[in-house]
C-alpha cells in the first residue's frame, strides 16, 4: 500500500484504545495517555486551531516541553492540514520571535512559562485543563495531505550559523518510515514476546530525529514512548528502571554521562579496579556470558531494558564499546534535519562496530573526492523556507551536500570522518580531521570532553583544542598538558596539538542537542591567545553559564558579574530550581547534602568540578503499601492504636463533613503537637482516606534509625532498627529530609498519588515546642502546587496541653481533631504564598 501522507498512520482504528501511548512527568507526579487519549486530545487541539481560522497550509508554531500535550498538539496540525513549525523549549523568545516574523504564523501553541511571540496571533494553550477531557466532535473530519504537501518547517539549530528553516513534506518523512516499517515487518513476530517496546525518548520533539523515534516509530510497533523533563544520569537510570524501558533513545553526550555514572557508583562502591578488569576481560566473549557477568548493572537497570540508540552525533568509541561489553546493544545512525534525519542506520542484529551503518533503502549516498558525504532521495527536504518561495537544499544533479566526511568499508558500512568546514590545512598543506585528534584526547581518562578547532595562522591553519576536565582543580593544567603529551604520542608529526586550554566554565556551550557550539569556542580561544591572560580571564567570565541560569532563576540578580565570593542569596525553592538545571545542564548527580551548604558561586563550581561527593542516601520502601502490610496495618490500628486513643483521650472530631465531596488521592497537612499525631489524624479522616494514606517523617531521623551511625552500642542499634521497621509498618511512613535530599521525597510523594495514595505532611517540621504554630516549610506549597491534587488542612489540640501538664490521660473529647475545607492549587501559584496560606487555613481551625 502506498501512503499519500503520514496521517494514515494516525487513524483512530490504527491502535486499540486502551494501549498507553505515552507518558510524561508533570509536576511530580506521572500522566499516562492511551493511544485513545493522545487521539481525543489531537482533535481538540485540530478543532481549536480551526476555529481560529487555521486551514491547510498554514504555519502554527509549537512551542513546548516534551509531552503527552506536545504529540497530541502535533497530530493536530496534521488533523487539520496545517504545517507545523516546533521550537526547542530552550530557545530565547529573542530567537523564537525571529522565527515567528519568518514562518508568519496563523496560530501560536505554547507551553506555561514561555513568552507568545506573536502579537495579534491567537494564543492556544499547551497544557489547557480542557484537553484531558476533550472529544472529538461527532462530524470532526481529517484533512487530506498529500506527499508533497508541507508537514513541517524546522529551524534547525546548527553550531556555527544562523539558523534556517527545513520545509519537509509528508513524503520526505515516509521516505524514512517505509523501509523502516518494511524491515519491522519481518521481526514483528519475535516483538510480541517483547510488547509492548518502551522506548525513552531523551531528545527534543523539535527536532526531527525526536520525532521519527518519540512519535511515528512506535506507532508503528504500537509501542509507549516515556519523556522525562531531565537529563540526570542517575535520574535517567532511575526511570529506565522503573518504567521498565526497552531502548534509550539520546545524543551520545548523554549516552557517555551514564557511562560516567555507572563508572562513579563502581567508585563509590570500592569496586573500580574489579570493575576495569571485567570490562578487558570480555574480550571475545559471548553475547550472554557479558549480560551474565554485568548482570547486576542488567538488575539496575532492568532486565527489559537491552538497546541504544544514539544520534545526533557520532558516539564516541569508547563508550559505543563500554555499552557493548555491559551486554546492550548499541546502534547508531546518522542523518541531518535536511535529510529528515536518517541518512544510514545501523541494523540492530547486524551492527558494524563503528560505524553510522547503511544507507536506507531508496536513499543514495556516495563520496564526493574529498570524502564528504552527499545524499540524493526522496527523504531530502523539499528545501529552505522563505516567504517568497522555497530555496533549494539540492544541486542541479539533486545531491544534497551535507558538509561532513565520511569512510565507506567493503560491506557498504558508513563511517563519520567529522565536518568538511571544520577541516584544518596546516602551513604544510596537510588536511588535519578535528574529530581524528578530539578521538586521541578522548582515550585520556582526564578528559571528560574536548573541541578541536581551528586557529588562523599565515593564511593557514594549525590545532587547537579546548578541554572539559575530570577535575578541574589548582592542577588541571599540569593534568591538561600531560593528557595532550599524551594523545601528541600517538599522533602524527603533522597532526600535533600545540595550543590548548582549560575551558573556564563546567561545560561548553551547547546546542539543544547538546552539540559544542563552535562559534564561542573559537571565540574564547582567538582571545586567549590573541590577549593577555587578564582579558582572556575577563571575557570568559562574562560568559559564564553559571551566570545565565541564576539570571533566569532570580531575576536576573547574579547576571553581571560571576564572582566566587558572591553569595546566592536564594530562596529554598530557588535552590531546589538551581539544583536541578544545574544536574541537567551539566549531567551530574550532584550531592543535594553539600549543595545545601554551598553559600557562594564558588562553593556551587566547586561542587560541579566534583560531582561523586557522598550524599545522603534515603530509602523510600514501596513494600509498606503492600496488601500484606495494609493489612497489618490496619490490625494494628483497629487492636492497639483506637484502644490506646480510647484511654488516652478519645478525640473530638470536627468538620468532617468538610470531606463528603472529596475523593482520591489528597495531600493533608496539619499541626505537629505529639509523636501520636498521625494517628490522631487517621482516626479523623474517614476510612477511604485512612486506609490508603502515607505520612512523612523527618528522613535523617528515619535514616539513622534504619542505618545507627558508627559507634552505637549493640543493643541501642538493634532497638533503632527494629524501631525503624516497626514504624514504617505500622504508619506507612517515608522520609522528608529537614536539610538535603527533598527532591526524591518529592518525587516518591508524587508515585504515591499517582498510586491513589493521600500523603499526610507535617508542614512546620518538627514537634511544637511552646504550642504555638510553627511557620510552614515552603516545600509544602511546591508539593500542593505540582501534585494537581485537594489539600486538606486539620489541626490537632489537647496534646500539648497533656503533654506540658505532665499528665498522661484526658477526658474523652479534650482532644480535639479539626478538619477544614479542602483547596487546590495551580502550577502558577507561588509556592512561597501556597505555604503562608495553608498555615492560615490550619491556624484558623485552632478555635
Amino acid at each position: 500500500m502506498v501512503r499519500q501522507s503520514v496521517l494514515e498512520y494516525f487513524r483512530p482504528d490504527s491502535r486499540p484504545a486502551p494501549e498507553i501511548a505515552v507518558v510524561w512527568r508533570r509536576g511530580y507526579r506521572i500522566v499516562r495517555w492511551s493511544y485513545g487519549d493522545v487521539f481525543r486530545a489531537a482533535a481538540y487541539f485540530a478543532e481549536h486551531l480551526r476555529r481560529c481560522g487555521v486551514v491547510p497550509g498554514d504555519r502554527v508554531l509549537l512551542w513546548g516541553e516534551n509531552s503527552g500535550e506536545w504529540v497530541a498538539a502535533f497530530l493536530g496540525c496534521l488533523f487539520c492540514g496545517a504545517v507545523a513549525v516546533p521550537l526547542d523549549v530552550v530557545s530565547d523568545a529573542a530567537f523564537a520571535g525571529r522565527v515567528a516574523q519568518q514562518a508568519n504564523p496563523r496560530a501560536a501553541i505554547i507551553g506555561r512559562n514561555l513568552s507568545h511571540v506573536c502579537p495579534g496571533v491567537p494564543l492556544i494553550s499547551l497544557e489547557s485543563s480542557e484537553i484531558a477531557n476533550s472529544s472529538a466532535p461527532p462530524d470532526f473530519s481529517f484533512a487530506r495531505p498529500k506527499r508533497d504537501d508541507a508537514l513541517e518547517i524546522v529551524f534547525t539549530s546548527g553550531t556555527t550559523a544562523e539558523p534556517r528553516g527545513v520545509v519537509l513534506t509528508h513524503g520526505n518523512v515516509l521516505a524514512n518510515l517505509e523501509p523502516i516499517e518494511k524491515e519491522i515487518g519481518r521481526f514483528r513476530r519475535y516483538e510480541r514476546i517483547f510488547h509492548p517496546l518502551r522506548f525513552l525518548d531523551l531528545l527534543p520533539l523539535s527536532h526531527v530525529f525526536g520525532q521519527l523515534l518519540g512519535i511515528f516509530i512506535p506507532q508503528i510497533l504500537g509501542a509507549t514512548t516515556v519523556f522525562v523533563d531531565t537529563l540526570n544520569p542517575a535520574e535517567v537510570a532511575r526511570t529506565i528502571h522503573d518504567e521498565r524501558i526497552t531502548v534509550l533513545i539520546a545524543v551520545p553526550r548523554l549516552v557517555e554521562s551514564l557511562k560516567e555514572q555507572i563508572e562513579r557508583d563502581m567508585a563509590a562502591a570500592g569496586r573500580r579496579e574489579e570493575f576495569q578488569r571485567s570490562l578487558q576481560e570480555t574480550q571475545g566473549e559471548r553475547f550472554w556470558k557479558r549480560w551474565w557477568r554485568f548482570r547486576g548493572i542488567h538488575r539496575r537497570l532492568g532486565w527489559k531494558f537491552w538497546a541504544i540508540i544514539s544520534g545526533g552525533a557520532a558516539l564516541p568509541s569508547e563508550a559505543e564499546s563500554f555499552w557493548t561489553k555491559l551486554g546492550y546493544a548499541v546502534i547508531q545512525g546518522y542523518g541531518l534535519t535536511e535529510t529528515t534525519s536518517l541518512v544510514t542506520v545501523n541494523h540492530p542484529f547486524r551492527i558494524g562496530r563503528g560505524s553510522i551503518g547503511k544507507s536506507l533503502a531508496g536513499t543514495d549516498v556516495k563520496l564526493a573526492e574529498d570524502g564528504e558525504i552527499l545524499v540524493r532521495g526522496s527523504n531530502v527536504a523539499a528545501g529552505y523556507w522563505k516567504e517568497a518561495g522555497l530555496v533549494p537544499a539540492v544541486d542541479e544533479q539533486g545531491w544534497f551536500h551535507t558538509g561532513d566526511l565520511g569512510e565507506r568499508d567493503a560491506s557498504g558500512n558508513l563511517y563519520f570522518k567529522g565536518r568538511s568546514k571544520s577541516v584544518i590545512v596546516t602551513p604544510e598543506g596537510l588536511n588535519v580531521y578535528p574529530g581524528d585528534l578530539e578521538a586521541e584526547l578522548r582515550k585520556e581518562h582526564a578528559v571528560r570532553d574536548c573541541v578541536v578547532i581551528g586557529l588562523a595562522r599565515d593564511g593557514n591553519a594549525e590545532p587547537c583544542a579546548a578541554l572539559l576536565l575530570r577535575d578541574s582543580s589548582s592542577n588541571a593544567d599540569y593534568a591538561a598538558m600531560r593528557a595532550i603529551e599524551s594523545a601528541n604520542a600517538r599522533l602524527a608529526p603533522f597532526q600535533q596539538i600545540r595550543r590548548w586550554m582549560v575551558w573556564p566554565a563546567p561545560d561548553f556551550p551547547r546546542t539543544p542537542t547538546q552539540k559544542p557550539l563552535l562559534a564561542p569556542i573559537r571565540e574564547a580561544a582567538e582571545k586567549r591567545f590573541g590577549q593577555t591572560s587578564a582579558e582572556a580571564a575577563s571575557a570568559a567570565a562574562d560568559s559564564h553559564p553559571l551566570g545565565d541560569l541564576l539570571a533566569r532563576i532570580n531575576g536576573g540578580g547574579l547576571a553581571a558579574v560571576i564572582d566566587r565570593d558572591a553569595p546566592l542569596h536564594l530562596s529554598s525553592i530557588e535552590r531546589v530550581e538551581l539544583l536541578s538545571a544545574l544536574e541537567d545542564r551539566y549531567q551530574l548527580d550532584l550531592s543535594e547534602t553539600e549543595f545545601a551548604d554551598a553559600q557562594t558561586i564558588g562553593a556551587v563550581e566547586d561542587l560541579l568540578k566534583h560531582p561523586e561527593s557522598s550524599m545522603t542516601v534515603y530509602h523510600y520502601q514501596r513494600w509498606a503499601q503492600s496488601w500484606p502490610v495494609r493489612i497489618f496495618r490496619a490490625a494494628v490500628f483497629n487492636l492497639l492504636a483506637r484502644p490506646a486513643m480510647l484511654l488516652l483521650g478519645w478525640p473530638r472530631i470536627r468538620g468532617r463533613e468538610n470531606l463528603r465531596d472529596v475523593n482520591g488521592p489528597a495531600i493533608v497537612v496539619s499541626n505537629h503537637t505529639a509523636f501520636l499525631d498521625a494517628a490522631y489524624v487517621m482516626e479523623g479522616l474517614p476510612e477511604r482516606f485512612r486506609r490508603k494514606l502515607a505520612v512523612t517523617m523527618d528522613g535523617e531521623l528515619l535514616e539513622s534509625m534504619r542505618n545507627p551511625p558508627p559507634g552505637t552500642k549493640f543493643v541501642k542499634a538493634l532497638a533503632d532498627r527494629v524501631s525503624y521497621w516497626l514504624v514504617v509498618s505500622v504508619y506507612n511512613v517515608f522520609p522528608l529530609p529537614m536539610h538535603a535530599g527533598f527532591r526524591r521525597s518529592f518525587a516518591f510523594a508524587g508515585d504515591l498519588i499517582d498510586r491513589g495514595w493521600s500523603v499526610l505532611i507535617f508542614p512546620e517540621g518538627r514537634i511544637t515546642r511552646d504550642g504555638r504554630l510553627s511557620p510552614f516549610r515552603a516545600g509544602i506549597g511546591l508539593l500542593a502546587t505540582q501534585l494537581h491534587v485537594p489539600v486538606i488542612p486539620m489541626h490537632l489540640r489537647g496534646l500539648f496541653e497533656l503533654r506540658a501538664a505532665g499528665k498522661k490521660w484526658a477526658r474523652p473529647g479534650q482532644v480535639q481533631v479539626s478538619i477544614g475545607a479542602s483547596v487546590r492549587f495551580g502550577e502558577s501559584d507561588d509556592p512561597q504564598e501556597v505555604a503562608r496560606e495553608l498555615e492560615r487555613r490550619v491556624a484558623a481551625l485552632e478555635s
